[in-house]
């Protein structure tokens, strides 16, 4: 049986902790993993897994990622207002991540900072509510 056949052992385990995420920061959380069996083949080619921190404020979302060793010119981002998409790579290191948004953003409101292996993308909030005239 090849590898692709078989179901990923680790996929229950990704969901329950979701859940359980979900269930602990409160009705308004969004928790999700992007796990994919696939980046284990890819960190043998150099990939590596990008550490992402979601801060939702009132106006914006704050989404930094850890991503050292690769110039600033190497880092391609493009976001579909509910999906940031990020890939870069320099040297041995190679990253290709996609984090789903907590809620919708305006993706042409974006800006990003990348400083000592960190970089910042700020997207302003989409208000999910439309008026509507009668």
């Amino acid at each position: 049986m090849r590898d692709d056949d078989r179901d990923d052992p680790f996929d229950e385990f990704f969901d329950e902790i979701e859940r359980m995420m979900n269930e602990m920061m409160g009705p308004n959380a969004n928790v999700h993993f992007e796990h994919n069996s696939e980046r284990g083949r890819d960190r043998d080619q150099g990939g590596h897994d990008i550490h992402f921190d979601i801060h939702e404020h009132d106006d914006e979302i704050r989404v930094v990622a850890d991503i050292p060793g690769v110039e600033k010119d190497a880092i391609d981002l493009q976001c579909d207002g509910k999906t940031l998409h990020l890939e870069a790579g320099g040297g041995e290191r190679r990253y290709d991540e996609r984090v789903s948004l907590p809620s919708r953003v305006d993706e042409h409101s974006a800006s990003a900072t990348y400083n000592n292996g960190v970089l910042e993308v700020v997207f302003d909030r989409v208000d999910d509510s439309t008026s509507i005239d009668v």
